[in-house]
C-alpha cells in the first residue's frame, strides 16, 4: 500500500461522508465504518507526519455551513470529542491526563452520548436571543427561528441567569425513540422519504428553512456546556446550577472518583441502553475540575480533558443478497432479509427481519440494496433504511409469493391489516413453530425441543399434532440425525416431566393470539381451571383485569374451534396435569393487581428471576422501562440508570426489605 496514495483516498472519502452526514443529513455509511476510515488515517498521519496537513479531516470539526443558512462564529470554537473505543483506550486517556496533571488519580463527570446535532443558544438578560448548529466548529448555522420552537427548551430564564448580560450554552437536539417511530409513520403516510434513524430525523427537521415545519417536529434538547457568561469550579456544579434554573439537563450524570468508577458507569449505562427513550452511543468522560481542564487544554480539534467512551455500534451497512418469507405458528408470512454477514454490537448477523408486506413496501427495501441495519433493543436485527445513493441499476423488488412457501397452500391478506396468512390446514412450517413455542422456557419448559428440534420432529413426521410428542417412540427418536440414544432419553424424560405443570404455562402454550404471558397467568388465576376458563363468557372475560374486548374476542374464537377443544381434550388424556397455583392467587390474593414493578440493582436475598414470580404471583407486572406509569423501583445493590431516571421522574424506591415487607402484605 503506498501510503500518500492511501492517505488522499481517505481525506477524500471522509469529506464526501461529512458532507452528506453533516451537511445533507442524508448518510450511506454508519458511524462504525466512518470511525474506522477516520481511525485509519489518523494511524497514517502518526505514522508518516509529513502527511499530516491542515485540511486534513483529523484537523477540523464537521462540515461547512449550508450557504442557506446565515454565518454565525463561535468563540470558543465547538470542539469534537476524541473516541475511545475499548478498555485499553480508555486506559490510555486516563493515563494521559494523569501524566499531564501529574496526578494518580482523577475525578471524571460521565454522561450519556446523545446521537443527535449539538447546538450552541445565547441568553441576553435571561432572553433566548440566538441558537446555531455547530457547522464546523469555528463557524455554524444561524437557526435561532428553529431553536425558538423547541419545547422544552425555556425562552426566559429566571433568578440569577437573568441577570447575566450574555450566556452561551451548549448541548444536543435530539427525537426520542417513540416519537422518531411516529414521525416516521406519518411520513409514510404522506408518502415522504422516511428518515434512517433520529439523528438524521433531528438533524434533518433542525436545519429546515422553514421554522413552521421544524415546530411540527418532536424535537427535544439536552444542554451538557457553559461556553460563555459565568464560570464554575466544576463541571458538576455547572451542571446542577443549570438544571436549577430550569435548563433541561440530562439526569442520568455521575460523578466517577477514577478509572474504575467510570467503567462501572459506563457498564451500567450500556445495560440500560435498550430501555432508555433515546439513542445513544456512549460515555462521555469529562475532568470534572474546572481549573485541570484549562491545564490539560486542547489538542487540534479535541480537548484533553474528554473522551466519548463509544458502545459497541449497533448500526452498520450491509448488503441484502436475497428477501424470503417464514411461517409463524399462527400462519402469518414474515419477510426477512437474508444479509452479507456483518458484526453489529459484538454479534454476527446474517439475516433481518423486515415485519411485513407494508413495511417492506414502506421501506423500498430491494435485493441487492445496501442498508443501513441494527440489533433492535440489542437483540433483534432489522433494516432501517436501505441507502439510494448506493443503487446501481441490478436491484430487484421483492414480491410477496401467492402461495405458502412451505405448505404451497393459497395465501390471503387479512382486510385492514398488515397481515398475510396462509390458508393450509396442515402446514409443516405452522406446526413446527407452534411446538416450538409449546416446548418454550416460559410455556412447557421441554428443555432440548428448540426450533432445529422442532422441525425435525414435524419433517420426520413423527409430530402431526402438537399432541404427538407425547406419544414419542424411543426407537423411532434415537434413529433420527444428531438424536441418538442419550439425547433422545434426555428428551423423553423432560416431556413426561412437563406433563405437570401450572395451568398458566399450559395456557399460555395453546398459542392463542394476544395471550401472552401476563394475560395467561391473570386468566389462570382467575378461573383456577381450564373447564372453566373454557366456558366463560364475553362478559366474564372482560372484567378480568388487564383483559379488554378484543383479547376477550381472541379468547372465545379460539375455545369455540371444535379442533381446539379436542386438543385440550387429547392432551389431558396425554396425561397433562395442572398444580395448584400460588395460594394468594387462588383464594383471590392479588395484593399487587395492576401494579407496575421495576427491579434494578442485585437483590441478596432472591434472584431477580424470584422476585419477578413473587410480583407476578400476586397480580403484579414487572416492566424493563421506568416511566411515568410505574408505581415502585425496587433498588437493588449497584443499581444503575433506571433508579437514576426512576429519582429524576420523582417515582416511589423501594429497598429489597421494603419489598419482601410489601410481598408478605
Amino acid at each position: 500500500m503506498n501510503p500518500t496514495l492511501r492517505v488522499a483516498e481517505l481525506k477524500s472519502l471522509i469529506a464526501y461522508h461529512n458532507h452528506r452526514y453533516y451537511t445533507l443529513d442524508s448518510p450511506e455509511i454508519s458511524d462504525a465504518s466512518y470511525d474506522a476510515c477516520l481511525r485509519e488515517l489518523e494511524f497514517l498521519e502518526k505514522q508518516y507526519p509529513h502527511l499530516k496537513t491542515a485540511d486534513s479531516p483529523t484537523q477540523y470539526v464537521g462540515s461547512a455551513p449550508k450557504e442557506t443558512f446565515k454565518k454565525t462564529p463561535h468563540s470558543p470554537p465547538m470542539l469534537s470529542l476524541a473516541n475511545a473505543f475499548n478498555k485499553a483506550e480508555l486506559d490510555e486517556f486516563n493515563l494521559r491526563v494523569c501524566e499531564l496533571l501529574a496526578e494518580t488519580s482523577v475525578e471524571y463527570v460521565c454522561e450519556p452520548k446523545l446521537d443527535g446535532l449539538a447546538i450552541s443558544v445565547v441568553y441576553a438578560q435571561g432572553q433566548l436571543i440566538r441558537g446555531a448548529t455547530r457547522g464546523n466548529g469555528e463557524v455554524g448555522e444561524d437557526i435561532t427561528p428553529n431553536i425558538l420552537t423547541l419545547q422544552n427548551l425555556p425562552k426566559k430564564l429566571e433568578g440569577e441567569a437573568a441577570l447575566l448580560p450574555t450566556l452561551e450554552l451548549r448541548g444536543e437536539v435530539f427525537i426520542q425513540k417513540a416519537d422518531f417511530q411516529k414521525l416516521n409513520t406519518l411520513r409514510a403516510q404522506q408518502e415522504e422519504p422516511l428518515f434512517a434513524n433520529p439523528r438524521n430525523a433531528a438533524a434533518g427537521s433542525l436545519r429546515q428553512l422553514d421554522a413552521r415545519v421544524v415546530a411540527t417536529r418532536p424535537l427535544s434538547v439536552f444542554l451538557y456546556e457553559v461556553a460563555n457568561g459565568k464560570t464554575f469550579t466544576s463541571h458538576l456544579h455547572k451542571l446542577q446550577w443549570m438544571e436549577a434554573h430550569g435548563l433541561p439537563v440530562n439526569p442520568l450524570r455521575s460523578h466517577a472518583k477514577g478509572l474504575e468508577a467510570v467503567e462501572t458507569a459506563y457498564q451500567q449505562l450500556l445495560q440500560a441502553r435498550g430501555t432508555l427513550p433515546y439513542e445513544m452511543d456512549g460515555l462521555v468522560v469529562k475532568v470534572d475540575s474546572t481549573a485541570l481542564r484549562e491545564r490539560l487544554g486542547e489538542a487540534s480539534k479535541n480537548p484533553r480533558w474528554a473522551v466519548a467512551y463509544k458502545f459497541p455500534s449497533e448500526e452498520v451497512e450491509t448488503r441484502v443478497e436475497d428477501i424470503q418469507v417464514g411461517v409463524g405458528r399462527t400462519g402469518v408470512l414474515t419477510p426477512f432479509a437474508l444479509l452479507r454477514p456483518v458484526m453489529v454490537g459484538g454479534a454476527r448477523v446474517s439475516r433481518a427481519t423486515l415485519h411485513n408486506e407494508d413495511e417492506l413496501s414502506r421501506k423500498d427495501i430491494q435485493i441487492g440494496d445496501w442498508v443501513f441495519i441494527r440489533r433492535a433493543g440489542d437483540v433483534i436485527p432489522e433494516i432501517i433504511a436501505p441507502i439510494p445513493s448506493r443503487r446501481t441499476g441490478l436491484e430487484r423488488p421483492f414480491s410477496f409469493p401467492p402461495l405458502c412457501p412451505s405448505c404451497q397452500a393459497p395465501v390471503y391478506r387479512v382486510p385492514n391489516q398488515a397481515i398475510t396468512r396462509c390458508t393450509g390446514l396442515s402446514c409443516p412450517a405452522q406446526l413446527s413453530a407452534k411446538l416450538c413455542h409449546f416446548a418454550s422456557r416460559i410455556a412447557m419448559n421441554i428443555e432440548g425441543l428448540g426450533e432445529q428440534r422442532a422441525e425435525q420432529l414435524v419433517a420426520s413426521g413423527l409430530v402431526k399434532r402438537l399432541v404427538d410428542i407425547y406419544y414419542l417412540n424411543f426407537d423411532k427418536l434415537a434413529a433420527l440425525p444428531r438424536m441418538g440414544e442419550k439425547n433422545s432419553q434426555k428428551l423423553l424424560a423432560a416431556i413426561e416431566q412437563s406433563k405437570t405443570c401450572r395451568l398458566a404455562r399450559f395456557v399460555f402454550a395453546l398459542g392463542i393470539h394476544q395471550v401472552g404471558e401476563v394475560t395467561a397467568k391473570t386468566l389462570s388465576a382467575t378461573f383456577q381451571n381450564m373447564e372453566a376458563l373454557m366456558q366463560a363468557n364475553f362478559e366474564e372475560l372482560t372484567q378480568v383485569h388487564d383483559v379488554g374486548p378484543e383479547v376477550a374476542r381472541e379468547v372465545l374464537e379460539h375455545f369455540a374451534n371444535p379442533n381446539n377443544r379436542q386438543l385440550i381434550g387429547d392432551f389431558l388424556a396425554a396425561g397433562i396435569a395442572f398444580v395448584a397455583e400460588n395460594p394468594a392467587n387462588a383464594s383471590g390474593g392479588h395484593t399487587l393487581l395492576g401494579k407496575r414493578i421495576v427491579l434494578t440493582g442485585t437483590l441478596s436475598t432472591m434472584s431477580r428471576e424470584e422476585a419477578k414470580a413473587e410480583i407476578e404471583k400476586r397480580g403484579g407486572k414487572v416492566t424493563e422501562t421506568v416511566s411515568a406509569k410505574t408505581n415502585w423501583v425496587v433498588a437493588g445493590e449497584n443499581a444503575g440508570s433506571k433508579l437514576e431516571k426512576a429519582k429524576a421522574l420523582g417515582l416511589h424506591i423501594l429497598d429489597e426489605q421494603q419489598l419482601k415487607h410489601l410481598l408478605e402484605s
